[in-house]
Order: C-alpha cells, then sequence, then structure tokens
C-alpha cells in the first residue's frame, strides 16, 4: 500500500516538516557530489555502527541525530520524505513547531537506541529518516485514528485506489515491522537491509510521547 493522501487538512503551513523534507533533500545532493569511498566513509562517519557504538570507549552519541538526515539511495529518500509529508503536517499542527521539532528528533534519537539494543554485533551503518518519522506515524495514528488515507496498490501495471481508515493502514504498516523485525531476529541479521527495529521502536515513542508535546488546547 502506498499512500496519496489524507483527508485532514493542516491549518497553517507545516513550516518544519518543510524544512526537514529541505535539509534531507540537500544532504542527499551533497551525497550525489561524493566519489564511493567518500560516500561510504561518510556513512561510517555519521551513521549508526551499533557495535562500534557500544565498544568504543566513549559513544558518538551524536550520530544518534546526525544519521537521520543521511540516506543511502534515491528511492530511500523519496519514501521517507513523502511519508513525512503526507502525515508531518497534521502532527506539527497539533504539537506546535518547536515542540513538533523536539519530538522529531528525539524519536529519532530513540530509534536509534532500539535499533542498537536489537542490534549489538552490527557492524552496518545505519542511516535514514524513517525511525523519527516512524514516531511521526505513531503521533498520527493517536491523534487522527478516523481521517481517511487514500492509497493504492499496484496490481500488475495498474494502481488500484483505495480510502481506509488511519488506524487501519497505520496498524498493517506497524504489523510488518513487527513482523519482518522477527524475521531479523531469528535470522541474526538485518533482514532486507531495513533498520526494522528502529521504525518499531520510533513508533512506539511517538505513540506514547506525543501527548507531551501537545500544545495547550487553547491554542488548537
Amino acid at each position: 500500500m502506498i499512500p496519496v493522501r489524507d483527508d485532514v487538512p493542516c491549518r497553517r503551513f507545516p513550516l518544519i516538516t518543510t524544512l526537514l523534507i529541505i535539509i534531507n533533500s540537500g544532504l542527499f545532493l551533497w551525497q550525489l557530489q561524493l566519489s564511493q569511498m567518500e560516500l561510504i566513509s561518510t556513512f561510517y562517519s555519521f551513521g549508526i555502527v551499533p557495535r562500534l557504538f557500544l565498544t568504543t570507549g566513549t559513544p558518538d552519541f551524536s550520530v544518534l541525530i546526525t544519521s537521520m538526515f543521511f540516506h543511502g539511495n534515491l528511492g530511500h529518500l523519496l519514501g521517507n520524505m513523502w511519508i513525512l509529508g503526507l502525515f508531518g503536517g497534521n502532527v506539527e499542527d497539533r504539537l506546535g513547531r518547536f515542540s513538533f521539532l523536539v519530538f522529531y528528533l528525539l524519536t529519532g534519537i530513540f530509534a536509534g537506541f532500539f535499533h542498537i539494543i536489537f542490534n549489538p554485533a552490527s557492524m552496518a551503518p545505519t542511516i535514514g529518516a524513517s525511525g523519527a518519522i516512524a514516531g511521526v506515524m505513531g503521533a498520527y495514528l493517536l491523534l487522527f485514528p478516523l481521517a481517511r488515507v487514500t492509497a493504492f496498490f499496484p496490481i500488475l501495471f495498474f494502481p488500484y485506489f483505495f480510502r481506509v481508515r488511519s488506524f487501519v493502514f497505520i496498524g498493517v504498516w506497524f504489523f510488518v515491522q513487527v513482523y519482518y523485525g522477527t524475521m531479523a531476529l531469528a535470522m541474526g541479521a538485518g533482514y532486507g537491509g531495513i533498520a526494522w527495529w528502529a521504525h518499531i521502536g520510533g513508533f512506539i515513542f511517538g505513540a506514547i510521547f506525543h501527548r507531551f508535546f501537545r500544545r495547550s488546547p487553547r491554542y488548537i
């Protein structure tokens, strides 16, 4: 299922969501200027490498933030930024701009820790905004459970469009993360090369803690 839009209009311009998309996209354009060796070095310098994080004398906590602004390829970037643009604006509306930024960063940090906990021996650098964006989805689920999401599912070469409640769409998405995350643990590796547990951790954090960032009702 690929989401296209929802039926909840933003009441003001989603400034932080837009800035995050611009920053991520700008860094990706910068990555394109790097050689293959420089790119790998960048991912190891700014991404999360669980084993190095746990075994170095003083862990580099900055990578928990920097890792969420780099992406491995164009599809990785576009997928993450599309979901952030779709769900982020409404969550930013409810939390307020500054609170949303803090929430987004803390969610990404928690997702990074979650990934490290479940993949302590991994030497693969983990990058991407998907952990933080999963937290945005968790917050959206609780804030707008009955919103309608228009999505499509490709059948052969033809897209089949349908509308579904957000709690169904996001619930199915979360079930998929848990399923493949469990498969990854069973196989003892990052199944499919995706940080499933970063998604799960970010989603849980966002669903539980978004309420502490929400603006007072008089501002809504």
